[in-house]
């Protein structure tokens, strides 16, 4: 393991310099007896690259070791934020007046076994398994039932599970959505919420279920199962709270599924496909399943990092538009070429690195919209999105006063670009927002429809607040880079989830530049000032899955 170098005279100064913002910017602005009006072209210009410099290269330094969730560098670094909101002049919005929001965790290494009928399977192989429990032992004995893609949605007028009574029983079903078969129904082949296996083990936990076994394909999942074997084995870090009836879940092989079904005379090519139509029943397959779960348990103890720019409309000021980026990464891993420190440069100190100067840019110019600012540096998003699940579980501000969550998690150092993305766009009137933001910034709105067909709307921090009913965007790069042919940056992205991402070498390469982070940030000022100026909150689409929790989050439910 290559350990963090020695803090010498000349680094410590470097490291502390880091923490000073350009001069100017120590103001207390929150102090300020009045804000001038708000001009959101004079915010965005404001934007200052060397804040995002200086704190992208604090950040991803080996001092803080990679920034787990627990350690001492995942600790220096939500100091470090909780410093920089005080020297803003933010005022502390976390437990009990302080600048953190307390994240209670625990971590789980499952050993797991799994019998269905007289058949052992073999884990890791045939299958992957965990608690759902914060709990060193636990079981679960009952019926295997297929219940298709375990999906009720109202409106797509389906539902999967017509009113069966499955509790006690061990689910089994099918990732994504009906829509990867059928384009006609619910969003073709753009995963929506429903398909993505959070949605299913929560609805499985809601009609009492014990257990849920999610079959896995290439396809269904848009992973292999080595990434499943990957992910669900080790440590496994959880929020700390209440259980539900969910004793275990796994994911099972496709062809083991099928082998098993088929001693039972069923055919898991048939189940699947009249999966696929509304009039699909859940089916006995007259297996038991017999599981048991041990677990190592550590609980300990991570934040979230809190700060509010107060907003100037005393009607207004106690709704808040959240701009969020975690700050977490993967802490110190297995070494490669002698490196084992995963300092997550991209991922996702830039993000953070671009909140930062986004806040320093409101602060400095003394701007604020009606609505209050929220800037919020995200715990655990690595280990499941626990930080914004734990925002969105115990809220700093009531939820029906959260009127938007702007999200950035992975920023663009590639360089300036001629178009812009973000994920959700189709979601809420946000939309809308940001297609006038990027068209003041000179900027085509381009869509990635890999990101689409692999629900990564679903899969940073934006989508806990969204879940929870709160209007959300997360901010991509554009792809047409300024001054490189086209395919470059596809080629370099490629290059670095082959190399760089979640591995030792996610570090500052030379030829990073901010300009591209500083577009995104421009745009993302913009986005803020328009949702913090509305005389109304953004609103979901029509046709969003979100919408009837966003209803129902405005009406204080």
């Amino acid at each position: 393991m290559r350990r963090p170098p020695p803090v010498t005279a000349s680094r410590l100064a470097l490291l502390l310099a880091a923490l000073s913002l350009p001069n100017g910017s120590s103001s207390l602005h929150a102090q300020q007896p009045a804000a001038p009006p708000v001009d959101a072209g004079r915010i965005a210009r404001a934007v200052r690259a060397d804040v995002l410099r200086s704190s992208l290269r604090f950040l991803a330094d080996d001092l803080l070791e990679g920034r787990a969730p627990g350690t001492r560098g995942g600790d220096i670094a939500a100091h470090y934020l909780a410093a920089q909101f005080q020297l803003m002049g933010l005022a502390p919005a976390g437990d009990s007046g302080t600048w953190f929001h307390q994240v209670p965790i625990v971590t789980l290494n499952p050993s797991p076994a799994l019998r269905v009928g007289e058949r052992e399977l073999r884990f890791r192989d045939e299958f992957v398994a965990w608690s759902e429990r914060a709990e060193e032992t636990v079981g679960a004995s009952g019926e295997l039932v297929f219940v298709g893609f375990g999906i009720e949605a109202a409106e797509w007028q389906w539902d999967d599970y017509k009113g069966q009574d499955l509790r006690g029983r061990i689910l089994l079903m099918l990732v994504n959505d009906p829509g990867l078969r059928d384009p006609s129904i619910f969003r073709g082949r753009i995963l929506t919420y429903y398909g993505r296996w959070t949605y299913k083990l929560e609805e499985a936990a809601r009609r009492g279920a014990a257990g849920v076994l999610l079959v896995h394909n290439d396809t269904m999942a848009t992973y292999g199962w080595n990434t499943v074997r990957n992910s669900w084995t080790g440590d496994q870090v959880r929020l700390l709270q209440p259980p539900t009836s969910l004793s275990f879940a796994g994911w099972i092989t496709q062809s083991a599924a099928t082998e098993l079904l088929r001693g039972r005379g069923l055919d898991l090519a048939r189940l699947m496909d009249a999966a696929g139509r509304r009039d699909f029943r859940p089916v006995a397959t007259g297996l038991t399943v017999q599981a048991a779960v041990r677990s190592v348990l550590r609980r300990t103890n991570t934040a979230n990092v809190v700060g509010r720019l107060p907003g100037s409309d005393p009607r207004l000021a106690d709704e808040v538009v959240v701009i969020g980026a975690h700050y977490d990464h993967l802490g110190i891993g297995e070494a490669v070429n002698g490196d084992s420190i995963m300092n997550g440069a991209v991922d996702n100190a830039s993000g953070v690195a671009t909140m930062l100067a986004i806040a320093d840019a409101f602060a400095r110019t003394g701007a604020r919209p009606r609505r209050s600012l929220l800037f919020v540096g995200f715990a655990a998003e690595e280990k499941g999105l626990l930080g914004s699940q734990a925002l969105a579980t115990r809220p700093p501000v009531p939820l029906a006063r959260m009127a938007a969550m702007l999200n950035v998690d992975g920023a663009n150092l590639y360089g300036a670009t001629r178009d812009i993305a973000a994920l959700g766009l189709d979601q809420s009137s946000l939309g809308r927002l940001f297609e006038q933001a990027a068209r003041v910034e000179g900027l085509r709105v381009t869509t990635d429809s890999t990101a689409l067909v692999r629900g990564s709307f679903f899969r940073s921090d934006h989508f806990p607040l969204a879940r929870a009913g709160i209007p959300a965007l997360s901010w991509e790069s554009g792809h047409d880079v300024v001054g490189r042919p086209t395919g470059w940056y596809e080629q370099m992205d490629e290059e670095y989830n082959r190399l760089r991402y979640h591995q030792p070498d996610d570090e500052i390469l030379p030829w990073y530049v901010p300009d591209g982070a500083l577009q995104q940030a421009r745009v993302l000022v913009r986005v803020a000032v328009m949702a913090g100026n509305a005389p109304e909150q953004p609103t979901w689409s029509p046709n969003s899955e979100f919408r009837a929790a966003g209803e129902a989050r405005v009406r204080g439910r």
